[in-house]
């Protein structure tokens, strides 16, 4: 069997800056299972469930690893915060590249997001005091310079981790109100200092300040191929108001690109069919996020469209702006989704989830807590698979 005409655009390899050549343009985006311990470890569970999924796409990226337990999204998610960690890492690494596929770990700081530091030491940080209501009434603790340092460190040490794991790169998140996006946003950034909103430079600092860190422990440790992404949000908008708009987010990546070499940006945000947004304030309200970022960035490093891409016909169309597709909630239940489309079996490609099933999948028996709420959310996958996942922690 072969592919399907009308979709050979996706099975075109693409080289990445590096020289590192991919043989085809799917990326199996982040998805954490949340099937660590308690204490950030890697597990038998999350090693099977990564080698069921080696050959699912070409290149792959971890859900998010916490670079410290003050930035900890989930709450069995993996740590990357210690040198205790590299052990575990390094047989997850070797797990997702068990059939030729690149390994990236995505470094993360959820900031006022991070809801287990909350529940376990009572403290979150972010770039100023907010006064927040959910989960639970509480204050979120405005990070002194002392503390930025801190966290730009410990973004560089989980990059050497990362090397030292074996990984093939990391990526750095600024999507979706992590703690990077947060400084850049006029919503969440209040501080009447350099990092603060006053201008776009001081509100891009942070951000630029942590590329720069990480660039430079890669220069230093890592080997000549070894890859650098960024995944971040175009636009960040509440109603009517603006966080920041897409003519501002392009200017923080021309300025990321200026001490960071990216090999790839990934763009994401919350909602359904993400690839194609539009833009929803500035001057370019009404056109498609990915067409003008593309147009913008496109050339200089590729762009990867990520968010709802589900079926062969959207993965097709997010290729329109970008260069690579990113899909994560497809791969739960259908890890075998690219090897069908290549061979020309699109037809036999199913999202559906069906207890007898998870076995095959190497789903963990207690994974996707408090992860469900988030696939509501996109709506990738059916409600009826939705639920079965659901059964899992019940």
């Amino acid at each position: 069997m072969k592919t399907t005409e009308q979709y050979r655009p996706l099975f075109e390899s693409i080289a990445l800056p590096n020289g590192i050549e991919l043989d085809n343009r799917f990326v199996l985006s982040p998805m954490i299972t949340n099937s660590s311990t308690a204490e950030g470890y890697v597990t038998q569970e999350d090693l099977a469930y990564a080698e069921r999924r080696a050959a699912s796409a070409p290149l792959q990226i971890t859900g998010a690893a916490y670079i410290e337990e003050y930035g900890q999204l989930f709450e069995y998610g993996f740590s990357i915060d210690d040198d205790h960690s590299i052990e575990g890492l390094k047989k997850l690494a070797q797990a997702m590249k068990k059939d030729g596929a690149k390994a990236i770990i995505q470094l993360t700081h959820a900031g006022r997001f991070s809801k287990i530091s909350l529940k376990d030491f009572g403290v979150v940080y972010g770039p100023s005091e907010m006064r927040l209501k959910t989960p639970v009434e509480h204050t979120v603790l405005p990070m002194s310079r002392r503390k930025i340092r801190h966290v730009i460190t410990q973004y560089a040490d989980a990059t050497r981790r990362a090397i030292k794991a074996g990984f093939d790169g990391v990526e750095i998140s600024s999507a979706q109100r992590l703690l990077i996006q947060a400084f850049f946003s006029t919503f969440s950034n209040q501080r009447d200092d350099e990092y603060g909103p006053q201008n776009i430079d001081n509100r891009s600092r942070f951000g630029i300040e942590v590329m720069a860190a990480v660039q430079e422990v890669i220069d230093k440790e890592a080997p000549a191929d070894f890859l650098l992404g960024f995944r971040g949000t175009p636009e960040e908008t509440r109603g009517n108001k603006i966080g920041y708009g897409a003519e501002d987010f392009l200017y923080f990546m021309d300025r990321i690109m200026e001490v960071a070499n990216i090999h790839y940006l990934a763009t994401a945000s919350w909602g359904k069919n993400i690839y194609k947004q539009t833009i929803r304030q500035g001057k370019f309200k009404g056109e498609i996020m990915n067409e003008k970022v593309y147009e913008h960035i496109g050339g200089r490093i590729p762009v990867m469209a990520t968010g709802g891409i589900n079926s062969p016909e959207k993965a097709l169309e997010a290729l329109q702006f970008s260069d690579m597709v990113g899909a994560s909630t497809p791969f739960v239940t259908e890890p075998d989704f690219v090897t069908k489309l290549k061979e020309g079996r699109e037809a036999e490609i199913d999202l559906g989830l069906h207890p007898e099933e998870l076995a095959d999948l190497a789903i963990p028996e207690r994974a996707f807590k408090d992860l469900v709420e988030l696939m509501d959310i996109g709506g990738s996958l059916s409600e009826a698979s939705r639920d079965e996942l659901r059964k899992l922690y019940e």
